[in-house]
This record gives C-alpha cells, sequence and structure tokens, in this order.
C-alpha cells in the first residue's frame, strides 16, 4: 500500500468517527431536552392547579365540608342588614315509645312520675296533658326547642323513651315583627305563609344559602308602623288593622303591617287564624279614598277643567230607585277641592257621571285594581271587579269606593302613582337597585298628579285629613269609611276605616295607609267611627315617627304651593 492510500484511509476514519460523534452529541441533547421539556410541562401543570385551588378551592373535596359549613336555610335580612330570619342548630324533645326492642313498657317509671319530674325542668308544662300523653303510647314532640342545659336534665330521668334529637330550627330575632311579610317554617323544612314560602327554592339553594336575602323592609319603620296601629286598634276596640309604608319611585314596601299578628317562632292553632293577611289577600270596599282617584281621572280627560265649578251639593242624586246621599248636608253646591276636603259622595258621583263608566273603569284598571296585587307573596286577594260595561248607576257608586272591593296594596300602589307624576309601578317585598327599579306604565299626566298633590294637601290642611296633619312634614291624604256589606246589605253598624296619605307633598317620597276593621266609637275618638277619628290620627303618629329614619326631616319652612287653591275654599280653620 502506497503512503498516499494510506493517508486517505486514515484520513476516512476520522471523518466517520467524527460524524459518530456528532451524532451521539445531538441525540445526547435531543433526550436532555426532552427531559427538560417534561419536567418543565410537570411544573406548568402543577402550577396551574395550585393556581385553580388557590383561587377556586378543591370544588370535589371541598364542597362537602362548604355545605357542612352553610346554614340548613338562607338568612333573611332586612334593607340595612338587620337579621330577620336565621337557621341555627337545636335540641327538641321527642317522646319515642318503641325505644325498648323487647316490647314492653316505654316507660320505667310511670307517666304521672315521668311527667311531674319534666314539669320542674319546663314548668309550663301541664303535668296532666303531659301524662296522657305519655300513656297513650303515641310518638311525637312532647316540645319543640330546649336548652343544652334542660337537655341534659332530661336524661338524667333515665328513660329512653325520652330523646332529644339535634334539629335545624329556624329563628326570628325580631319575634312577630313582620311576621305577615315573613311567614314561617313547617316542621317539613319548606316555608309557609310569607316570604319564607316565596323564596322556598332561593333559601335552600346550597349555592345561594350562604348569602343573606335582603328584602325591602326597614325594620325600624316596620317596628313603628306596627306600634302605631297596634295602638289606634286597642284604643277603638277595632277587630283587625293593616298599615304600609310604599316608596312612591320604586314601589319598594318600607313596612307592611296586619293585625293581629302570629309569632313565628312558636305557631299555636291560635296563631293560624291571624295568619292571614289583611294588606295583600283581603279585599275591602274603601269608601271616600277612591274619590281622588275619581277626580284625578275626570282632570286627566279634561271633564274637570275649571276647579271653581259648582255642582249642586245639597239633594240626593236619585238613580233608577237608588239616592246617593252625603252624611250630612255640606252646602247648597261644591266645587271640586271643596268636594274633596268635605268629602261629598254627591258630587264626586255628578263628576264620575260626566267622566263615564269606561274612561273611569280604564283608568282603575291601569292601576292594577282589576287584578291580584303585585307582590312576591304567595296570599293576594282577587279584587271584586264588576264586569262588562259600568251602567251610570254603578260609575258613580264605585267613584266613591263602594261596589268595588280591592286590598289596601291596591290603594297604596294606585295612590303612589297619583303623587310621583303618574307613573304606577308593581309593588315589591325585595330591595332594589337603580337599575333594577321597574319602568312602569303612565297612568295620569305630570300635570294631574301635580294638582292631585296639591289637592290631598287641602284635605289634610283644612278638611277630614286634619288629624294626620303631622306639623313639618307636609303630609295629604284622604279618609275613606266604607259600611260593611253583608246578609241582606250593607251593615250600618260596622265600618272599614282607611287613611291613605303621602309625604312630603312638595316632593312625596312615600304612602302611607293606615286601616282599621270594625272600630268602635271610644273616648279614645271622640264617640267617633270614622277614619278622620280613628285612622287619620295613626298616620299623623306613624309619620313623624318613620320620616327622620327615610330621610324626610321635619321643615315648617316648606310647604307645597296653595296659593291658587286657598280663595276656592275660604280661609284657613
Amino acid at each position: 500500500m502506497t503512503a498516499l492510500s494510506v493517508s486517505t484511509a486514515i484520513s476516512s476514519g476520522r471523518v466517520q468517527l467524527a460524524n459518530v460523534r456528532q451524532r451521539l452529541l445531538l441525540t445526547a441533547q435531543l433526550r436532555a431536552l426532552w427531559t427538560i421539556g417534561i419536567f418543565l410541562l410537570v411544573a406548568v401543570v402543577a402550577l396551574m392547579r395550585v393556581v385553580q385551588i388557590g383561587i377556586f378551592g378543591n370544588a370535589l373535596e371541598q364542597q362537602p365540608l362548604a355545605d357542612a359549613l352553610l346554614p340548613a336555610r338562607g338568612e333573611i335580612v332586612d334593607r340595612n342588614g338587620v337579621p330577620l330570619a336565621r337557621a341555627f342548630p337545636a335540641y327538641a324533645l321527642w317522646y319515642n315509645p318503641r325505644a325498648f326492642s323487647d316490647g314492653g313498657s316505654p316507660l320505667v317509671k310511670s307517666p304521672q312520675t315521668v311527667a311531674t319530674e319534666l314539669a320542674a325542668i319546663f314548668p309550663d308544662m301541664d303535668v296532666a296533658k303531659t301524662t296522657a300523653r305519655l300513656a297513650s303510647g303515641k310518638p311525637g314532640y312532647l316540645r319543640r326547642r330546649i336548652l343544652p342545659e334542660d337537655a341534659n336534665r332530661v336524661q338524667a330521668i333515665g328513660e329512653l323513651a325520652l330523646e332529644i334529637p339535634k334539629e335545624k330550627d329556624r329563628f326570628y330575632p325580631q319575634g312577630q315583627m313582620a311576621a305577615h311579610v315573613l311567614g314561617y317554617v313547617a316542621a317539613d323544612g319548606h316555608g309557609r305563609v310569607g316570604m319564607e314560602q316565596a323564596m322556598d327554592e332561593q333559601l335552600l339553594d346550597p349555592a345561594r344559602r350562604g348569602n343573606p336575602s335582603v328584602l325591602s323592609i326597614d325594620s325600624r319603620v316596620q317596628g313603628a308602623l306596627e306600634d302605631e296601629l297596634r295602638r289606634g286598634m286597642l284604643a277603638v276596640n277595632a277587630v283587625g288593622a293593616a298599615g304600609i309604608v310604599l316608596d312612591v319611585d320604586t314601589g319598594e314596601v318600607m313596612a307592611l303591617a296586619s293585625l293581629p299578628e302570629f309569632d313565628p317562632n312558636q305557631i299555636t292553632r291560635q296563631d293560624e287564624k291571624y295568619m292571614f293577611n289583611r294588606v295583600t289577600n283581603q279585599v275591602y270596599e274603601l269608601g271616600s279614598t277612591f274619590k281622588p282617584l275619581t277626580v284625578a281621572a275626570a282632570i286627566d280627560a279634561g271633564v274637570v277643567t275649571d276647579l271653581s265649578r259648582r255642582y249642586q251639593a245639597n239633594r240626593p242624586l236619585a238613580i233608577g230607585g237608588f239616592h246617593i246621599r252625603d252624611s250630612h248636608t255640606i252646602g247648597a253646591s261644591l266645587n271640586v277641592p271643596e268636594t274633596l276636603i268635605h268629602s261629598s259622595n254627591i258630587v264626586t258621583a255628578q263628576i264620575a257621571d260626566e267622566l263615564g263608566g269606561a274612561a273611569l273603569k280604564r283608568t282603575l284598571a291601569d292601576l292594577g285594581m282589576n287584578e291580584r296585587p303585585h307582590i312576591e307573596l304567595p296570599a293576594r286577594g282577587f279584587p271584586i271587579w264588576p264586569s262588562g260595561d259600568w251602567p251610570r248607576l254603578r260609575t258613580m257608586t264605585v267613584s266613591y269606593g263602594h261596589g268595588i272591593a280591592v286590598t289596601p296594596l291596591h290603594l297604596a300602589s294606585a295612590y303612589a302613582a297619583m303623587v310621583n307624576g303618574g307613573i304606577w309601578r308593581p309593588s315589591t317585598l325585595h330591595k332594589l337597585t337603580p337599575s333594577e327599579v321597574p319602568k312602569g306604565r303612565r297612568v295620569f299626566k305630570a300635570s294631574t298628579s301635580a294638582r292631585m298633590n296639591q289637592l290631598l294637601r287641602m284635605i289634610a290642611v283644612y278638611g277630614t285629613g286634619r288629624n294626620a296633619n303631622a306639623p313639618g312634614f307636609r303630609v295629604g291624604g284622604k279618609t275613606g269609611s266604607a259600611e260593611k256589606p253583608g246578609a241582606g246589605g250593607y251593615r250600618r253598624s260596622t265600618l272599614v276605616s282607611t287613611f291613605a296619605a303621602a309625604f312630603p307633598m312638595d316632593r312625596p317620597r312615600f304612602v302611607v295607609i293606615a286601616m282599621l276593621d270594625e272600630p268602635k266609637g271610644t273616648v279614645a275618638s271622640s264617640f267617633q267611627r270614622t277614619a278622620a277619628w280613628n285612622a287619620a290620627p295613626i298616620v299623623g303618629r306613624v309619620v313623624p315617627r318613620i320620616g327622620p329614619l327615610l330621610g324626610v326631616m321635619p321643615d315648617s319652612q316648606r310647604d307645597i304651593d296653595l296659593s291658587d287653591l286657598k280663595p276656592l275654599v275660604g280661609k284657613e280653620d
């Protein structure tokens, strides 16, 4: 082999060896990159999981723990966060006669002895009734709520048949207050009657019960309304009372009360008959409180253009054998302001006659009086609404609140529309944000609403509403005293007395309704049964109590301008 060939062979081997080394190095680099990539991928996945758990929590593992920490039923609070209904664990006393499996006597001691020992722990327990219950062998609750220390004393009696189950109970911290708004929770864990029933699904939903449900009512306003209604009801020996405070611009119910009330913490058979809500479920003929609505409809339709025009007022109107009368002769003639101030059926009927049944019916329907009241409560009464075309007599009687029956809530929503610029909105028991306030529908022109605010204020200054004229709060409103219908016609001895009001009339913000069912003439009402003497004073006491709480401060230097109407009614009394 020549030197050239040897040199060529050596050079070729070196090239091959270099190529092998280069391939091995490239392979090692690729393996290293794959290893680093896998580690990076694992790290990224782990980091993402840590972030997910940190932000959202481990849903699969933490959900049972979260459910255990949540209350059994969502909390209900008022618009300011004051608790109205809460769930909490509690103990009960249950009688289980089958605690012994041998089929013998369920008690070691005699029923009399056990009942006596229980009465020593719970002094209000009736020994005779408890003895009979134990002897009957019938299982059931002996007591629904007991304290832990009392549970220990029961166990110390040594009877296996006396069981102390731990239950999830519902507690109403404000007691009987707002009972008809809240309702109660039955033994099956579901709500009854009020918002407990209306929001039952929401309150039981694990995804939602961690946050309280906020109602529109203000517990301070609710307490004041109930207090004054109760005082007024007892003063005149009425069988019941109803009241509502409504925001005229949003439809939010600030307070709603029906008396007598019940105790949602302890429902008894006696309480069951008081669960009927007079504000939303009972319909009444609300009498002369309808007169401003009739006048507003007539002004809006252009039927009444001159408030100084006078109508005959000293002779009953004879319509087909039926006579429309006033309680007393007010004067030979009355203009529109005087008609409302003195509450004349005769003149109101004449105005409605000129307006016509179709127009009056349409206005009242636009105010929602032909359907159940708009509110979340399950119990809502259907109005007594005359169907078909309203004949002349029907139109006249409806104009002053007879022949049509609605709830006090219907009336409150109608008055809100009459004073707020003419917009009707549904009422609600939920607190609304500004964006949630419904647009509503226009019923009256803004100019009509402004005129009615003047007229309502004049009633409180000069007329039947003077007992509601709380100084500085510019109250306006209308009385209504209607005989209750009964067998064979109206019962003259039983009235429904109502005062429908708004304040302050220079810029109405709230409607207040106070109603008394069958008030009696007593010393407190100067032996009068009409609304001017019993319902109006309730509003006169409520408004000064709730006004500052709602941002309306008394101001004796402010009032709505009545200068163009004062000459029509003479000098102030």
